[in-house]
């Protein structure tokens, strides 16, 4: 069976062109962690990631110890994705956070629907086996519905996205829309290339703002 690669099936949401787009997201499945800090110094961030990607490859992993949960099918797991926001809540891509320890985060990671909580439980036994100084009570399961929202790709460092914000912001005004931006809809970032392993020129992001009617 041909393995599910979600940016490939669903490429409305995670290959938009660099002219922005308005998307409907669906509501979907994901693994997420929260914290704060500084993405690039933060520990915090980095054992995010770690448990991110332990559950995800564990629960993907699950045919060979044999915990495949009903419904597995073959897939790739799909790309991190973060929703940020700062302490004071100026974050609206009007100026340059320049104290990224300010940043408060949620990072995630897709899911199968096959994934259920009795699915996750399992992948978090499993994975505190090999990896006890995880602490995998950070992590959740959560079916999530973005909803209506603008979206661009950003080609570039991550630090040079303000520009490609804007662009995106003139787009969401002139298409009679206004950002909505709040506690609960986030900037939303996709990370679709491997940051040690691409030229920071050459990193595509994608960026979404959720939207609503003026």
């Amino acid at each position: 069976m041909e393995k599910i690669d979600f940016k490939k099936k669903y490429k409305d949401l995670y290959q938009p062109k660099t002219k922005p787009s308005i998307v409907t997201v669906p509501n979907m499945r994901f693994i997420m962690v929260d914290g704060i800090g500084d993405p690039n110094t933060s520990e915090d961030y980095r054992n995010a990631c770690q448990i991110l990607y332990g559950l995800s490859y564990t629960i993907k992993m699950s045919k060979m110890n044999n915990t495949q949960p009903e419904g597995y099918y073959e897939y790739v797991i799909p790309p991190l994705e973060g929703l940020w926001s700062v302490d004071d809540d100026s974050f609206r891509g009007q100026k340059k956070i320049e104290n990224k320890d300010k940043f408060i985060w949620t990072i995630m990671i897709r899911q199968p629907e096959f994934v259920t909580q009795e699915v996750f439980e399992v992948a978090k036994e499993v994975l505190h086996k090999k990896k006890p100084n995880l602490n995998l009570d950070l992590a959740r399961l959560v079916d999530w519905e973005e909803g209506l929202c603008a979206q661009i790709m950003h080609i570039g460092p991550y630090d040079d996205e303000l520009d490609t914000i804007q662009i995106l912001n003139a787009f969401i005004k002139d298409s009679g829309y206004q950002p909505d931006i709040s506690v609960l809809r986030k900037h939303h970032e996709i990370y679709l290339s491997d940051p040690r392993k691409t030229d920071p020129k050459k990193l595509k992001t994608v960026i979404r703002h959720p939207i609503k009617p003026i």
